[in-house]
């Protein structure tokens, strides 16, 4: 058994850290028993053809991954490549709203009108909201800060987008959590996430095209039968 075998098993399965003098050995020996096995099955014929078309086809895979990391390694996504992409990406998104609201759950709808009755009377939102069920936004006396209204149940979404700027809904709006208040206090258009944030995502996508285009340029070159 080859020592650069040997290495070379070690640092497969320890994925590349570093091993004990001991853990060496258990891994030689086991490597031996495996050796042994595999001339003794060899002399006796074990697996027939069978074992031929297996290895076959196992060698066809571990080439095939061996091309597609050398093309990876010598055709890598360039930072150009990925921000020209990125940039192509944000043109073709239309731009988005997000909506920042306040509210205050309940489980009673009874007891969500007497707090729109007392909104409307002068009452603060940021004193009622200390009844709400939602105990985190509660304690920012009812805010939830800015967010896309797709994040929310559809019922509060629903409701939130069709009130105007400093709006508070005229009726409870029942979801699956009890009957919410709501009022919208400010809109604006959502910032798209930056470069940094989806450079990784976006290398993948473009290195899985240009996959695709090296696959497909074999079977173009290739007579299949």
């Amino acid at each position: 058994i080859p020592s650069a075998l040997v290495d070379f098993v070690i640092k497969q399965q320890s994925k590349g850290q570093p091993v004990s003098a001991e853990q060496r050995k258990i891994i030689v020996e086991r490597m031996i028993d495996f050796e042994l096995l595999a001339q003794d099955g060899a002399k006796k014929g074990a697996g027939g053809k069978a074992l031929e078309m297996e290895l076959g086809f196992v060698k066809t895979q571990l080439l095939a991954r061996a091309a597609m990391e050398d093309f990876q390694e010598k055709n890598p996504v360039t930072d150009a490549q990925a921000k020209a992409e990125y940039d192509k990406q944000l043109k073709s998104v239309a731009p988005s709203k997000e909506y920042k609201a306040r509210h205050i759950l309940v489980d009673d709808e009874a007891q969500a009108k007497d707090i729109i009755a007392k909104l409307k009377s002068g009452a603060k939102f940021e004193e009622l909201a200390k009844v709400s069920k939602d105990t985190g936004s509660a304690a920012q006396g009812g805010d939830l800060g800015y967010a896309d209204p797709a994040g929310y149940v559809k019922p509060f979404a629903d409701a939130l987008v069709g009130l105007k700027n400093g709006e508070l809904t005229q009726a409870p709006v029942k979801s699956e959590f009890g009957f919410h208040v709501i009022e919208l206090t400010d809109v604006r258009d959502a910032k798209p996430a930056s470069f940094d944030e989806v450079k990784a995502q976006i290398n993948e996508q473009l290195m899985e095209q240009k996959l695709q285009a090296y696959q497909a340029g074999l079977r173009k070159a290739a007579t299949v039968k």
